[in-house]
This record gives C-alpha cells, sequence and structure tokens, in this order.
C-alpha cells in the first residue's frame, strides 16, 4: 500500500494571504476608483489615467506595506529567539522543566514529558523551545522579500482588469460595467482563494460580494456629490 504525504493548506498560508489581498485590493480599489471618476467626469482620458495612477500607487503601496509589517514580524522572531537561547544558556534546567509542563498540558504524563523535552533538547533545544513555547516554526516564520513580491505583483494583476474594462466599455454604462465586472473578478478570486486554501467557496464568494459592493458605492456616491467635470 502506497502512502503519500498529505498536502496541507497550512503551507501556503503566508504567500497566498500577500497574494489574494493585493488582488483583492488592486481590483477592488482601482474599479472605486475608476467607479468614482467616471461619476464626476464625461471623458475617457481622466478615467483610465486616474486607474493608471491608483494602480502604480497601490502597488507599491501594497508591496512597502507587506515589507515593512512582515519585516516587523520578523524583527519580533528573531528577538525572541535571541532571548529564548540566553536563557537556554543561563537557565537550562529551568527551561527543560518548562518544556516538559507545556508537555503536560498537552496531554503527556510527567514521566513522558520529561523524557521527550530531554530527547529534544539534545537534538535542538532552540528549536523544540521556538516550536512549542514561542509558536514559531518553518511554515509560520516570516519572509518580508516573499510577502512583498506575491502582493505588489498581484496588485498590478488585479489592478489591470478594472483598467481593461475602462478602456474598452462605453461611457455611458462605464459604472456599472465596472461593478458587474469588478464583482465577477472578486468572485472568481474568492472561489480561487477559497479552493486553494481548502476553505468554503461559497463564503468566500458572499463575502468578497458584499465588501466589494460597500467599497464601491461609496466611491460611486462621493463622485456624485462632487460631481464636477475634470475634463
Amino acid at each position: 500500500m502506497n502512502f503519500e504525504a498529505e498536502d496541507h493548506f497550512v503551507n501556503r498560508s503566508n504567500w497566498l494571504r500577500a497574494a489574494i489581498l493585493g488582488a483583492n485590493d488592486g481590483i477592488l480599489s482601482t474599479a472605486s476608483i475608476v467607479i468614482g471618476v467616471a461619476a464626476a467626469t464625461s471623458t475617457r482620458e481622466p478615467i483610465v489615467l486616474a486607474g493608471i495612477a491608483g494602480l502604480v500607487a497601490g502597488a507599491l503601496s501594497m508591496a512597502a506595506g507587506e515589507y515593512v509589517s512582515v519585516s516587523s514580524q520578523s524583527d519580533i522572531e528573531t528577538a525572541d529567539l535571541i532571548r529564548e537561547q540566553k536563557e537556554l544558556d543561563e537557565f537550562p534546567e529551568e527551561e527543560l522543566q518548562e518544556l516538559a509542563k507545556i508537555y503536560v498540558k498537552r496531554g503527556l504524563s510527567k514521566e513522558l514529558s520529561i523524557e521527550v523535552a530531554k530527547q529534544l533538547t539534545a537534538h535542538n533545544a532552540l528549536e523544540a523551545h521556538a516550536r512549542d513555547e514561542l509558536g514559531l516554526n518553518e511554515i509560520s516564520q516570516a519572509k518580508p522579500f516573499q510577502a512583498a513580491l506575491a502582493s505588489g505583483a498581484a496588485f498590478i494583476l488585479g489592478g489591470s482588469l478594472p483598467i481593461l474594462v475602462a478602456y474598452y466599455t462605453g461611457l455611458p454604462n462605464m459604472i456599472y460595467a465596472q461593478y458587474i465586472f469588478a464583482i465577477l473578478f472578486l468572485i472568481a478570486l474568492g472561489a480561487v482563494a477559497a479552493k486553494t486554501g481548502g476553505s468554503s467557496v461559497w463564503k468566500a464568494v458572499i463575502r468578497i460580494s458584499f465588501w466589494g459592493t460597500i467599497a464601491m458605492a461609496g466611491t460611486a456616491l462621493i463622485g456624485y456629490i462632487f460631481g464636477v467635470s475634470i475634463a
């Protein structure tokens, strides 16, 4: 009987989160900008220009924001590991007992917990404490460049779609076309994200459609309220 290793979805959590956030924000923010400008002007050029400007600024902002945010997380993790290593060097017995207590809380007997703690400490003490005391492991480890690249590239990909709609759609139907296509793009994104992450497709689609509608309706309202020609 052949046994294949399980493909756990959590292995994809870091890059998937950044990519989905980037693509979702790219579609939603660019479509919202286009809808807001389209509600205030009757010419195509400022609509497309505003969309492109929002796309470039948004992609750079998303990438930079992800890098800074994840780098901060990485700095915290590094500081915790340095502190933990110092404690292991200075108080090895206390740290061993602390590790054993964690296993007791998870259901092991005291005798087995001590034995497990001793063997894991002998193998790699810092790794054992990082995983079981601090909750740090290779899967959850912060990766700033990966997050920045995934977020920025996904934003460009997602944000390009509303711009294409703005370029090819007739002006009288621009706002309605943007809304319809943006919702379709968001639904497709939500479905792909749910399938990739192994979660409920319908829940993702409903959530992303609801909040997408609110965001685009808000920008359209602002465009109508301040609807002066900017051509």
